[in-house]
């Protein structure tokens, strides 16, 4: 939809301001009645490069203002006198106030007109952010490629209208010259008469007026024929420059940032996918592309058919040929895309999809005859060989994929051409020898899916090929942390037009913690806050002096090969397994802010030492893998003053046998979650419900439920250690450790455990009262 017609459906004060920037300089019917003319002009200066404010540019300047004038007259000229009378006088008039107003500085009326439609597609683009619909695209990108395909696309028609003219004058020529040859041969068959006849010198008389006047209207036919094929190939260059212009905007700008922000949607940014409006470009520059093909093949062979003197100018159709063969050629490969990446961390013999679709494919009808498509992984290397077109890239594989070949499926609802792989297994991988400090890990490769086919009946043949994103191939679970290190770092610091697959060896703390935050966000829900951020930086640079870590570059090495001060694992390694373990069993706290998790124990004690017994926090702990401790004021029992406590940290194991949340249930010494939360109020929501029907099982067992306690804990309201706690069962993991003794209870408050076990309890609680460390010499059946 044209911008002129998307402007006209502005309402309110954006309709008001459109009226506004149009007056005596520039009268609004101008721009209505001219609205295709004056925005393909300034599309051809944008292309151009003209700059109003470059007084080299003046020329250009006065022949716009030549053209408008022109164009003015002939709009008004063709207008009917009866109903557009007022509106005739207005487009005269004002092209006659355009000549009196710019011919000594056309370079203004370049800049009005520049400023209007730039004021237009700014409107525009406001008025379809906010969900007005204008019949167009969503922003000011999707609205100018729209117009300027719709401008090129007239031209496209021009030119074949332009082309059938001189078609048809050719055709007359033709026609005109036969009849001249006969006459041509008629005159010689009465000069070669042997005896003259009076009536034949009349004739012949006659017959040479005619020849004369045929003569000279073949002049002029083939002066115009000239003219025609002049203007058509000068006509068919400009378009042929618009296309690239605009298929360059589309393939070298919005296709690959299509193609980044898929590789940035791999660490977890958000994705907008707007590859099916970026197929309704390339479909629309597919047919248009192909059409002044043909326009040009149809030029070159009336040109054969009828071989004129060209005076002088230059026949530039071969080069245009050449040209419009190129575009096409360019837009076909470009838009083989990999649709669904396969898994960037991809173990062996586990099976994996992706999906490739031919975005031109629908339109060029390559769906007649769906072409094969096949996927092989190849190095670092190959990949590098390929893009510089060296054998080397097109040999053997890195590794055996099964079932690796699929046909292109054309989806009528959708206009899609595509092929789904979805039962691929890497069977076998050939690594390369490594250097120094590198692991399997570092290595990537890259699938290469590869198809060919051909369009127009075979007059074209396409070979086409795509390169996956870069991929870490793992054989066993320990290799993924450091595998996603490998990756996260590609995708996040990959530079366009690369080198496969080089990224820089250091990177500005900024960019690292835009990269992690987004990973962080996208697994667990809730972004990092500035102050975990900054814990972050400390711990990757080593460092908690520092002030500002903007201007700091983080390595490569300090990311993920060096471990940490007095620790056995990396930044990296700490940083999953923390993100690990709250995308799989702290989501919901995390999300709602009960966690506040990046906090070093110092700070932590800090913060507590001014708070009221009993209010504790979460946060992940430095010296343990996928650990987060609670860490609470309490009063010590020896000294009966408050003490800030760090529990041993929980890891997964530990939840994956009783939930954050019920331990924290279980801990009555935990009151109030930092700064004055009601522990019940933060974390009840997320407690296992216990029902009665959940006490027996199916075979009439007691069921039993595992408790957090905490032996020996005064002050608060801990509880001490029961009875029932010392005769049940403890989970081993958690026998040994001090300070996590996980117990297991009926419960059940009213179990006369007396009469359950046919032991009088009463002498052990004596016992246990007065010596705390006795340990029963008897399990009880």
């Amino acid at each position: 939809m044209a911008l002129w017609a998307k402007a006209q459906q502005l309402v309110g004060d954006a309709l008001q301001q459109v009226q506004a920037i149009y007056g005596e300089h520039f009268p609004i019917e101008v721009r209505h009645f001219l609205a295709p003319w004056i925005e393909e002009k300034v599309l051809q200066f944008r292309a151009a490069e003209v700059d109003p404010d470059n007084p080299q540019h003046e020329q250009f300047a006065s022949n716009l203002l030549m053209s408008l004038v022109h164009e003015l007259q002939m709009r008004a000229n063709s207008l009917s006198p009866e109903e557009h009378f007022i509106t005739k006088i207005k487009l005269m008039d004002a092209a006659t106030n355009f000549q009196q107003r710019y011919s000594l500085h056309p370079i203004n009326l370049l800049r009005i007109m520049q400023h209007c439609l730039n004021t237009e597609i700014k409107l525009v683009t406001q008025a379809e952010n906010a969900g007005l619909d204008l019949g167009g695209g969503t922003n000011t990108v999707a609205t100018e490629i729209l117009q300027q395909i719709e401008i090129i696309r007239g031209r496209t028609q021009e030119t074949a209208e332009e082309l059938r003219r001189m078609e048809q004058e050719q055709e007359s020529f033709a026609l005109q010259y036969h009849e001249c040859t006969k006459v041509n041969a008629h005159i010689t068959h009465l000069q070669n008469q042997p005896q003259p006849n009076p009536q034949n010198g009349e004739l012949d008389k006659k017959l040479k007026r005619q020849k004369e006047i045929l003569e000279q209207t073949l002049s002029q036919k083939v002066t115009g024929l000239m003219q025609q094929r002049i203007r058509l190939q000068d006509k068919l260059r400009a378009t042929l420059n618009l296309i690239s212009t605009v298929q360059s905007r589309i393939l070298d700008e919005e296709l690959i940032r299509w193609k980044r922000d898929q590789q940035l949607a791999g660490n977890g940014a958000k994705f907008h996918n707007n590859l099916d409006a970026i197929q309704e470009w390339c479909e629309s520059l597919a047919e248009i592309n192909w059409m002044n093909r043909q326009q040009i093949k149809d030029a070159e062979r009336l040109k054969q058919k009828l071989p004129l003197d060209n005076q002088g100018v230059a026949d530039i159709l071969y080069q245009l040929n050449q040209q419009i063969t190129q575009l096409l050629s360019s837009l076909v490969t470009s838009t083989f895309v990999i649709e669904k990446q396969p898994p960037q961390v991809m173990k062996t013999n586990t099976r994996f999809t992706a999906t490739v679709r031919l975005l031109v494919g629908g339109k060029l009808n390559v769906h007649m005859t769906p072409p094969h498509v096949k996927a092989t992984i190849i190095s670092e290397q190959q990949a590098n060989a390929l893009l510089k077109n060296e054998k080397a890239g097109k040999g053997d594989a890195s590794g055996e994929i099964l079932n690796n070949t699929g046909v292109m499926e054309y989806q009528v609802a959708t206009r899609q051409l595509a092929v789904s792989f979805r039962n691929m297994q890497l069977k076998k991988i050939k690594r390369a020898e490594k250097k120094g400090t590198e692991s399997v890990m570092d290595e990537k490769f890259s699938l290469l899916f590869s198809s060919q086919f051909s369009v127009g009946s075979g007059e074209l043949m396409f070979q086409v090929w795509t390169l996956s994103l870069p991929v870490v191939v793992i054989v066993h679970g320990n290799q993924e942390p450091h595998a996603w290190a490998t990756v996260t770092w590609d995708n996040a610091f990959a530079e366009p037009g690369r080198s496969p697959f080089v990224v820089p060896d250091k990177v500005p703390w900024p960019f690292v913690a835009e990269a992690l935050n987004i990973k962080f966000c996208s697994q667990t829900g809730r972004a990092l806050s500035d102050d975990s951020l900054r814990f972050l930086a400390e711990k990757a640079f080593r460092s908690t002096n520092v002030n500002d870590f903007t201007n700091m570059s983080l390595t490569w090495s300090q990311f993920c090969k060096e471990p940490l001060p007095e620790r056995n694992f990396t930044f990296w390694e700490w940083f999953y397994a923390v993100m690990k373990l709250t995308r799989e069993h702290l989501k919901g706290p995390w999300v709602d802010g009960c966690i506040l998790g990046f906090v070093r124990k110092k700070q932590a004690e800090e913060i507590l030492s001014g708070c009221a017994t009993g209010t504790f926090l979460l946060r992940f702990s430095d010296s343990e893998l996928g650990g987060v401790t609670i860490a609470w004021i309490g009063t010590h029992e020896d000294s009966k003053h408050n003490e800030v406590f760090m529990l041993q940290p929980f890891t997964s194991k530990d939840f994956s046998i009783r939930s954050l949340a019920d331990r924290i249930s279980d801990l009555h010494h935990l009151q109030s979650l930092y700064p004055d939360i009601c522990k019940q109020q933060a974390f009840s929501k997320y407690y296992t419900p216990f029902t009665d029907n959940q006490s027996t099982t199916n075979n009439g067992y007691v069921k039993p439920m595992l408790v957090t306690q905490i032996p020996r804990l005064s002050g608060g309201n801990s509880l001490p250690p029961t009875p029932q706690a010392v005769f049940q069962p403890q989970s081993p993991e958690n026998t040994s450790v001090v300070g996590d003794n996980v117990s297991s209870c009926a419960g059940a408050g009213d179990v006369d455990y007396s009469e359950l076990l046919g032991v009088d309890l009463t002498s052990i609680d004596e016992t246990l009262e007065n010596f705390p460390d006795f340990i029963p010499p008897f399990v009880p059946k």
